[in-house]
């Protein structure tokens, strides 16, 4: 069975057994994940649901790509820079592809019963004192 995974914003054809190496995802060598984004899915010429199949992996080890290097030059003007970069990527080994349950949409907690009460006090709210106004004066005083 081969399916096509998404992950690290690129998308691979994988087979249970194969080796490839993806964008740098976390864990340690050893470890096992789970692809969840599953695009496509299917055994020779038949295509199955991908929203049932699974594709676990295990993280063969944390490795660099090959370097690139990046060199700018400016004709006549002596302008030279090199530059080289190394991106991080993770090398799996696909151990499983099948219809497997996937993980279980988290549900939201259950509200507590201090919950009830809480509404109680905003539906009654204390009554504050009024505010004492300062006496205004009368203009015959003055006089």
């Amino acid at each position: 069975m081969f399916a096509v995974v998404r992950t690290g914003g690129k998308q691979y054809r994988v087979a249970a057994g194969d080796k490839i190496a993806v964008e740098k995802l976390a864990g340690e060598a050893g470890e096992t994940i789970v692809l969840d984004d599953v695009l496509l899915a299917g055994e020779g010429e038949s295509i199955a649901d991908a929203s049932k199949v699974s594709v676990s992996a295990e993280i063969i080890a944390q490795a660099k790509s090959e370097k690139v290097v990046v060199f700018k030059k400016r004709r006549r003007h002596n302008y030279r820079r090199k530059a080289g970069h190394r991106q991080q990527m993770t090398l799996l080994r696909i151990t499983d592809v099948g219809e497997g349950k996937k993980a279980p949409a988290k549900k939201a907690a259950p509200k507590k019963e201090a919950a009830p009460a809480a509404e109680e006090k905003k539906a009654a709210p204390a009554k504050k004192p009024a505010a004492k106004k300062p006496a205004a004066k009368k203009a015959d005083e003055s006089k």
